[in-house]
């Protein structure tokens, strides 16, 4: 080759280097880039949590749809949202934007319409938990969700806790033998006593727009972290009781509930309630050889069957899972699945047939087989 030639091709190779390095940049910076979202209600006070997470620049929400003005003033001057950034109609919002995501912080029963505007347009949807008000509303989220090949996935707060996982973890090295017993206790002393707003209020209060009372808003926490520590398994049968302590405070809903969930070779009790004297979202895992208790978000303690006694404060969970952001980015971007978590539509999918079977046993009294 002479050197004229040798010249040229090392310019042709510098060139390409310079190309392959400004692609290389460009894809860097958009996978650091904060997904672009349209949040879809006003009306569920979870909403704060990513409205925060917009003021920080976590997220970008680049559209809030909700009917109710009054809530655009509201949150537009608690968190100094322009007015242009609001609109009436979800459809309109989400053809315009063509978010990455649309985040439902409405009803629990008008989560099905959400899906039923972005699933045909191939757009993600993360709910507030739990999926859906009822079963059947499940099941048509989850045709949807097939049918378009869209991710459908549901937050709980307590999947953000190091706590719970650090006990999920230590189960899994078979440090505690086999699970023969696992009890959640989720609640507080009533959503009403503890100052939610009106607007929330009004659907969670609502047997059709929540699904049921505490036993929804809840039950369904116990039962995600049963299907997630038993690997997606359904169980054998749900017994369930409700109780209505409060009929003047909540007269068209339940405000406690106890629900047995049976699996072949462990037992899981829920309970869910608005009458307690404090705020308490616990996970207790009795195993073969011992036992592991996360009293709250970080502490855990434990007891071994040698009477061998600890606790300890859980480490950090890693940053694509260490929030419903983090992860939601995650799975967009697939570095995560989101099939068999405590997010996943297929976990959720079993988390309705629970609820739905503790409702009805609730409703005769008798043990329901799945």
């Amino acid at each position: 080759m002479n050197k004229s030639k040798l010249k040229q091709t090392l310019a042709n190779f510098k060139k390409l280097l310079i190309v392959m390095v400004v692609i290389g940049t460009a894809k860097n910076a958009a996978a650091q880039q904060p997904l672009r979202v349209v949040v879809a209600g006003l009306n569920h006070d979870h909403v704060h949590g990513i409205l925060s997470q917009y003021g920080k620049g976590k997220v970008d929400i680049v559209g809030i749809a909700e009917p109710n003005k009054q809530l655009w003033q509201k949150f537009g001057k608690i968190y100094h949202l322009p007015e242009s950034l609001f609109a009436s109609d979800l459809k309109q919002l989400v053809v315009q934007k063509k978010p990455d995501a649309v985040l439902g912080y409405n009803a629990v029963g008008k989560h099905l319409e959400v899906v039923e505007i972005c699933a045909p347009l191939g757009i993600p949807v993360m709910v507030e938990k739990p999926l859906a008000a009822t079963l059947a509303q499940a099941k048509q989220i989850e045709a949807l969700a097939n049918k378009y090949h869209i991710k459908v996935l549901t937050n709980f707060e307590t999947t953000w806790y190091p706590s719970y996982a650090d006990v999920y973890n230590t189960v899994e090295k078979d440090s505690i033998g086999r699970i023969r017993k696992m009890v959640v206790h989720d609640g507080h002393q009533g959503p009403k006593e503890i100052g939610c707003s009106p607007e929330f209020l009004s659907w969670l209060t609502d047997p059709v727009l929540n699904g049921a009372g505490a036993l929804n808003d809840f039950g369904c926490y116990g039962a995600d972290l049963m299907t997630w520590l038993m690997k997606g398994r359904k169980p054998i049968a749900v017994t369930a009781v409700t109780r209505h302590y409060k009929p003047a405070v909540y007269p068209k809903v339940d405000d406690d509930a106890t629900i047995l969930v049976e699996y072949p070779e462990a037992t899981g009790l829920i309970e869910g309630s608005w009458n307690w004297p404090f705020s308490i979202k616990d996970l207790e895992v009795f195993g073969e050889t011992g036992y592991l208790h996360a009293l709250n978000s970080e502490n855990i303690t434990s007891r071994m069957r040698e009477n061998i006694k600890g606790s300890k404060k859980a480490g950090p969970l890693a940053e694509q899972i260490a929030s419903p952001i983090a992860y939601l980015t995650a799975v967009l971007r697939n570095k995560l699945p989101g099939t068999d978590d405590l997010s996943s539509l297929k976990y959720n999918m079993i988390v309705m047939e629970i609820l739905d079977a503790a409702k009805r046993s609730a409703a005769s009294g008798k043990r329901v087989v799945l």
